[in-house]
C-alpha cells in the first residue's frame, strides 16, 4: 500500500510538473519574438558548452518546441542550429519542428536551408538531415532544393540528396545525379538490418540511383507505346 502511495504521490508531481513546464512554455511563446530569440539563440550556444550532455539535450529540445512557434529567418535559422547540434533527442525534436513548418511555410523553410547551405560547415549534422526533413512535402520547388545538396562539399549531404531523389522517384531528376557518376568521395551507409555499414563511393551511389530510376522511365515508355 504504501508502495502505491509513493508512485501515485511522485505521478500527480509529474503532472504537476507537466502542467506547470506547459505554463511557462505559453507564456515564453508569446512574449516579443526578436526579444525572445535573442535569448534563445544564446541559450543554443549556452547549450553547446554544456558538459552534461543530458541537460544540454533537455535545454535544446525545449528552445526547439519555442522557435518553432515562431515566423522569420531567425527562428528557422536557429532551428537548423539546433539540428546541428550533437545531441540526437535535439536533433528529432528540432527536425520534427521543422518538417512540420515546411508543410506550412515551405518558401521560408527553403530560404533557410539555402542559407544553412552556405553557412553550415562540412560535417554539419544537420547537412544530411535536412534532405529528408523536406522530401515529401507536396511543393514543387522540393526537388530543386535538393538538388542543391548534390553541389556540397560534404559527402553525406550528397549521399542523403541522392537518397531521397531516388525516393521522390521522378526518372527526370537523374539529369541532376548523372554529373556525381565517378565521384570518389566516399560515406558510410547503415546496412539493411542498421547493425553494420558499408563504405561506397559518391559515385557508386549515383550509378545506384540512376539505376533505380531507369526502370521508371522504361515503364513511362511503354505505357505511352
Amino acid at each position: 500500500m504504501q508502495n502505491r502511495q509513493a508512485i501515485e504521490t511522485t505521478l500527480n508531481k509529474l503532472f504537476d510538473a507537466e502542467r506547470m513546464a506547459r505554463r511557462l512554455h505559453d507564456d515564453l511563446a508569446a512574449m516579443p519574438g526578436d526579444a525572445l530569440l535573442d535569448v534563445l539563440t544564446d541559450a543554443i550556444a549556452g547549450a553547446a558548452r554544456e558538459s552534461d550532455d543530458d541537460e544540454a539535450a533537455l535545454r535544446l529540445v525545449r528552445i526547439a518546441s519555442l522557435l518553432g512557434e515562431h515566423e522569420g529567418p531567425r527562428a528557422i535559422d536557429a532551428l537548423i542550429d539546433v539540428l546541428a547540434s550533437e545531441h540526437p533527442e535535439a536533433r528529432q525534436a528540432a527536425g520534427e519542428e521543422i518538417e512540420s513548418l515546411a508543410y506550412d511555410r515551405f518558401k521560408e523553410v527553403a530560404q533557410g536551408i539555402e542559407r544553412a547551405l552556405k553557412r553550415l560547415p562540412v560535417g554539419a549534422p544537420a547537412l544530411p538531415e535536412l534532405p529528408y526533413l523536406i522530401a515529401e512535402v507536396p511543393e514543387p520547388g522540393v526537388p530543386r532544393l535538393i538538388g542543391q545538396f548534390l553541389g556540397h562539399k560534404d559527402p553525406d549531404a550528397v549521399a542523403a540528396a541522392i537518397e531521397t531523389l531516388v525516393e521522390i522517384g521522378d526518372p527526370t531528376h537523374a539529369s541532376m545525379i548523372e554529373p556525381l557518376l565517378g565521384d570518389t568521395r566516399t560515406v558510410e551507409l547503415a546496412d539493411d538490418g542498421g547493425d553494420a555499414t558499408s563504405e561506397v563511393t559518391i559515385g557508386e551511389l549515383a550509378e545506384e540511383a540512376l539505376g533505380l530510376l531507369a526502370p521508371y522511365e522504361g515503364e513511362e515508355e511503354d505505357g505511352v507505346a
